[in-house]
This record gives C-alpha cells, structure tokens and sequence, in this order.
C-alpha cells in the first residue's frame, strides 16, 4: 500500500486579476464547492448531495457522492464526508481513508492563499512502484489544476453576482 501526500497552494488575488476577492467571498465559494464540486472541479463531474447536518460543536457536515475522472485513471464514485470549519477550511474524508482539506490562509502582508492538501491512499499499489511514481505524478498536476480552477469558479461567481 502507499499513501501520497500533496499540498498546492496558489496566491488568490495574483496582480493584475480582478475581482479582487476577499477572504469572506472565498470562503462563500469553499462551501458552494461542498455541493456543486463539478463546478470548481474539472476532474468532478457530478456531485450529490446526501445528507447535511449541524454537527454538536455546530460546524455543517455534508455527506456527498461525487463522480471522478482523474487523468491518471477510469472514473470513480466517491462518498465523502465534508466537515465546514468557518472561516477558512474544509475537510473531505474518503471511505477508503483518504483524506483531503482545502484551506484559506494569509501571508503576513495580508495576501490570501488557497491550500489544498491532500492524503491519498492507494491499497493496490505498492510502495516505490511505477504506477506509485505515475500516480505521484499525476496528483501533483491535479492539485495544481484543483486550487487553480477553484479560485477562478469562485472569481466568476463574484463576477457574476451568484456570490457577493
């Protein structure tokens, strides 16, 4: 078995990009990718929203079914598990153990940040193989796409009006 673990992070309000977003808009989009992923995601291409509830220390957990195609691979369902932690992280865990967080930070001069951070195990696989370095390979390149195309879904919506 080999668990992978890959964190990107990418500057939300790069030079130049308008709107400028703010760390309140970016969280509004955070927790609509909770139930329309396939919008922020390009390797999702649908998500079902299961069950939603109020957690005893009051953070929304959402369970959910996604439909992924990674470029590595053939599709996959996947339930998953999404806890809400205002303002600025979202946890995801898998079925299978794999666990992935999206989280918004700051520098120290106030520049925003989006991190997704991400656990992935793979029980078929074995350590050091070539399919283990391939599929190293290829969540790199997902994470990078994930964060990216996430801030500019949410940059969009901002645009359009869908998130104030």
């Amino acid at each position: 078995m080999v668990t992978q673990n890959v964190a990107y992070t990418s500057l939300i309000n790069k030079p130049g990009v308008t709107p400028v977003l703010t760390q309140a808009q970016v969280w509004e989009g955070l927790k609509l990718k909770v139930r329309r992923a396939q919008e922020f995601v390009p390797a999702i291409t649908s998500c079902q929203v299961l069950s939603e509830e109020t957690l005893p220390t009051g953070e929304l957990q959402t369970t959910r079914q996604v439909e992924l195609v990674p470029a590595s691979g053939s599709a996959k369902s996947i339930k998953e598990v999404c806890v809400e932690y205002a303002p600025c992280r979202v946890v995801f865990q898998q079925e299978d153990g794999s666990t992935v967080m999206n989280v918004i930070s700051k520098r120290p001069d106030g520049e925003l940040l989006l991190s997704y951070i991400f656990e992935w195990r793979h029980p078929d696989v074995a350590e050091g193989s070539e399919k283990a370095a391939q599929l190293e390979a290829a969540h790199w390149e997902m994470a990078k796409v994930a964060v990216d195309s996430s801030i500019d879904s949410i940059r969009r919506f901002v645009a359009e009006g869908k998130i104030q």
